[in-house]
């Protein structure tokens, strides 16, 4: 039961972390945008795990090869992903860039099973099976005829992005010798530190006016932080409990709130197919917490 409930507070703060860089993507470069996402991350993962330790002191961790690999690779395959996901964001409106992104359940069941020994019923299976068809629906413009094979491939490529990065943050979490939810919260500040240090080095290096665009918008800056570090805290917590695609699939639920920010938010328009591809997600998700 806990894992759903941090599940459904990561879907709906990440549903307004994207709303808030779909706004930032249109004045600011896309390394601007991500950048965005980590910036003010890093101090609010800090506080939580200084909140944490306060509350209930438990042991340091102790570092070893295969935790560092892990935090470091998914701290990297994360801003490749967070990078894609900006770039759907340019190339079709706010919901069906998040809808495309929403492909990481599947993309993790697959890869989970092949490479990490991830173990699903067939009510999962089924629960993620329909979900990617439901996320399938919601991605498409105009019909299947109206697919942009470049954009389903980018949300493809962005989806297992995102999918590598969960099953890694779930296996330097469960090879941390800590307790729930500390692991978690160690993972989550180390993987936000390594990601604000590169992006900020990079891009001082390459383009200091993406630094000068952002100062000048600290409002969406700091919300697009605040909630992307809230939204992890409820992903990296589930993840440490749950099977990545079943925290996927059920996180899909996100674009339920995704679809109510693009309409009474970002004035986006919302095709009446998506209805199918809606009920299909919530299908899927009870079929999840079923499973």
């Amino acid at each position: 039961m806990t894992w759903i409930l941090f599940t459904l507070m990561a879907a709906f703060m990440q549903s307004w972390r994207n709303a808030f860089q779909s706004k930032l993507s249109a004045e600011v470069k896309t390394l601007g945008v991500t950048l965005a996402r980590f910036l003010w991350a890093s101090p609010i993962a800090a506080l939580y795990l200084f909140v944490l330790y306060q509350t209930h002191p438990v042991a340091l961790p102790e570092l070893n090869t295969r935790f560092v690999s892990f935090v470091i690779a998914a701290a990297l395959m994360q801003i490749l992903a967070t990078a894609l996901m900006v770039q759907l964001f340019k190339l079709n409106n706010y919901a069906i860039g998040a809808g495309l992104a929403k492909s990481e359940a599947l993309a993790a069941a697959i890869l989970g099973m092949l490479f990490f020994g991830t173990q699903l019923s067939l009510l999962g299976w089924l629960g993620v099976c329909l979900g990617g068809i439901g996320v399938f629906l919601l991605s498409t413009t105009s019909g299947i005829r109206g697919i942009s094979l470049s954009t389903v491939l980018l949300g493809l490529c962005c989806g297992s992005a995102f999918a590598l990065t969960s099953l890694w943050i779930r296996e330097a979490s469960l090879s941390l010798n800590l307790p729930f939810p500390y692991n978690a919260a160690w993972v989550l500040w180390l993987v936000i530190s390594i990601q604000t240090l590169i992006l900020l080095l990079y891009i001082f290096i390459t383009d200091k006016s993406t630094l000068q665009d952002l100062w000048q918008r600290p409002k969406l800056t700091f919300l697009a932080s605040a909630t992307s570090c809230l939204g992890s805290i409820g992903w990296f917590s589930a993840m440490s409990l749950e099977a990545v695609p079943y925290v996927k699939t059920l996180g899909q639920v996100e674009i339920f709130f995704t679809m109510m920010i693009s309409v009474l938010w970002l004035k986006q328009k919302v095709k009446i197919k998506d209805g199918l591809g809606l009920i299909l997600v919530a299908i899927a998700a009870i079929l999840v917490m079923w499973s």
